[in-house]
């Protein structure tokens, strides 16, 4: 291996440490807790080391935000992938996207409510976030209807589930009633 593979290397540990720290830490305290100085001590280089990664906390956030969804993708890709026909699917899908935002606040937090620099629906979108989209249309555009775009009845289905994991977490719906709220929602699809 040569000096420049190992550097190499030894730069993206050192970046994956970051966001690996920056995670844990807004999990168990918030995102407010996550500053570049705490970040430094947490993970034992100076600030300036950080600052050679990302920029500022903008750019850790994203970096969260895009780990976050690759976990999302391949969680929804991997509840999906034995339900066998598409009920059962759209089903999983929504129970795993919405046990991934329970289990998850923080990240959920840096993927979908904060600014982490990140562009949705763009072409210069990042691919985690388009596999992501993708995790949910392959399993939505063979239930969306005759006659409807399939990613714009995805992005609609998208966006229950997001309400419904945002009001719950914020208190607004009792949590007990989750399974009902997926029978709902998942009831009133078309039949295929």
């Amino acid at each position: 291996m040569s000096v420049q593979e190992r550097k190499q290397r030894e730069r993206a540990e050192r970046e994956r440490l970051i966001v690996t720290t920056a995670r844990e830490l807004a999990e168990q305290q918030g995102w407010d807790a996550v500053t570049t100085r705490r970040l430094a001590e947490r993970i034992e280089y100076s600030q300036p080391v950080l600052y050679s990664h990302f920029r500022g906390k903008r750019e850790i956030i994203g970096a969260v935000a895009l780990q976050g969804a690759a976990e999302l993708a391949a969680a929804l890709r991997t509840a999906t992938r034995t339900a066998h026909d598409p009920h059962t699917r759209v089903t999983a899908l929504a129970r795993t996207y919405l046990d991934f935002a329970e289990r998850n606040p923080a990240v959920y937090d840096a993927m979908f409510q904060l600014d982490g620099g990140l562009a949705f629906a763009h072409q210069d979108t990042p691919q985690p976030l388009k596999d992501a989209f993708a995790a949910l249309l392959e399993n939505l555009d063979e239930v969306a209807g005759n006659g409807v775009h399939p990613g714009l009845f995805t992005e609609v289905f998208w966006a229950a589930l997001h309400g419904l994991a945002t009001l719950t977490r914020a208190g607004r719906l009792p949590p007990a009633d989750t399974e009902q709220r997926i029978a709902l929602l998942t009831s009133r699809l078309p039949a295929t």
